[in-house]
């Protein structure tokens, strides 16, 4: 492996989206992740998850979640799996799984289990609402987590229902706040030879996502709801204004960028009107903002307004998902890869968005198992080892 954290080494417990989600970045910048897949359950459930798949059992879900990694299969409830855990644990920097709360302590995931093994461990446990209290071991999912901490009533039109994104942010950002809780702990243990454990949850992420609408709230009493055409609820402008061919996202964020904006309207005069002079006047107005805009935006297509504003003012178009990787920006620095698999074609999916000047990995996902053995054959265990353990439907 190259990448910054080349000599790495991860242990995860893990399925579906969040939890892999998390460790593929590590592996996306190099660090060694063993992923442990239950045989007796055909491994992650995200392998099954359609309606893409790239042959029976080999979904294209599952590529995207667990690529540059290795693939260990263990089943953590047979007499047994614990020796070849611990082996397994001995020469990991971390072990991280994203199980219900009560879980880890019942497979022998936490740090007060592992630590005979590593005294340098350190375990990150990623789970719906946490190891202790009341919903430990409730599971939970990234949709329920945005209808409980507000999303829904933020998102959309002011008169439509409840609505959720339309990514499963919470999972991915639950995931990122993982790797990086367990890299953290990582650098800890380095320093003084302990380990720990680490925890996030789903709803802890989500309702730390909410960030300034929660200091909001909590210290003036104010209720965010839905901003027309996803109106930032502060800045004005900054949301979808009109155009000839559709719309436009426009985010003048910055005084400065108003009477940019104004002037290659084609209406300098607006940046001095009394109404409209700062971030104050312009939210007191906004409707009225908001009409001048759509009716001078209206007199040219999205595309010639982009053209026209040449990186003076904040805008975007509005992209549908082939758009926007058919954009010829994705393919100027080459943002999306083909991730390489043994005899068949490249997976091609999104590249990392961390640029660190290495050769980063460029994997495909590993199949069932694929690494049990020679992972296994490296902590020590025979080749009669190995019999005896498939016997035994520990791997």
């Amino acid at each position: 492996m190259s990448g910054p954290l080349s000599g790495l080494r991860i242990i995860a417990v893990e399925q579906y989206g969040a939890g892999p989600y998390g460790s593929m970045q590590l592996a996306d910048l190099g660090a060694e992740i063993i992923k442990i897949e239950n045989p007796a359950d055909g491994g992650d459930t995200g392998r099954r998850v359609g309606p893409y798949f790239l042959d029976p059992e080999n979904s294209e879900f599952f590529h995207s979640f667990n690529r540059n990694k290795r693939s260990v299969t263990l089943d953590l409830k047979q007499p047994g799996a614990r020796d070849v855990l611990h082996a397994l644990v001995r020469s990991a920097d971390g072990v991280m799984d994203n199980l219900r709360g009560d879980l880890p302590a019942k497979l022998g995931l936490t740090y007060e289990a592992l630590a005979p093994a590593n005294p340098r461990i350190v375990c990150a446990h990623l789970s719906a609402y946490g190891r202790t209290g009341s919903r430990a071991s409730w599971p939970g999912y990234d949709y329920l987590m945005q209808a409980e901490t507000g999303y829904l009533s933020l998102t959309g039109e002011p008169d439509g229902p409840p609505t959720r994104m339309g990514l499963s942010i919470v999972d991915l950002m639950t995931g990122l706040f993982a790797a990086f809780g367990l890299v953290s702990g990582i650098l800890d243990a380095r320093r003084n030879g302990v380990g720990r454990d680490i925890d996030v949850s789903l709803f802890d992420t989500a309702l730390q996502n909410l960030n300034y609408l929660g200091t909001w709230f909590l210290n003036s009493g104010h209720v965010q709801g839905r901003e027309p055409r996803s109106g930032h609820p502060s800045l004005v402008p900054s949301q979808l204004y009109r155009t000839r061919d559709g719309f436009i996202f426009i985010m003048c964020n910055k005084e400065k960028f108003w009477p940019i904006l104004c002037e290659r309207i084609g209406r300098p005069e607006w940046a001095d009107d009394a109404r409209f002079r700062t971030f104050k006047e312009r939210l007191v107005n906004r409707a009225l903002v908001n009409e001048l805009l759509d009716g001078a935006l209206s007199a040219r297509t999205t595309a010639e307004w982009l053209e026209h504003f040449a990186g003076q003012v904040p805008a975007a178009p509005v992209h549908d998902l082939r758009a926007a990787l058919e954009n010829p920006f994705v393919r100027e620095q080459d943002r999306v890869w083909g991730f390489e698999r043994p005899d068949a074609a490249p997976v091609r999916m999104i590249a990392t968005p961390v640029r660190s000047g290495d050769t980063l990995p460029r994997q495909a996902a590993p199949a069932l198992g694929a690494d049990t053995d020679a992972v296994l054959r490296d902590c020590g265990f025979s080749g009669d080892d190995l019999q005896r353990l498939r016997v035994a439907k520990v791997i």
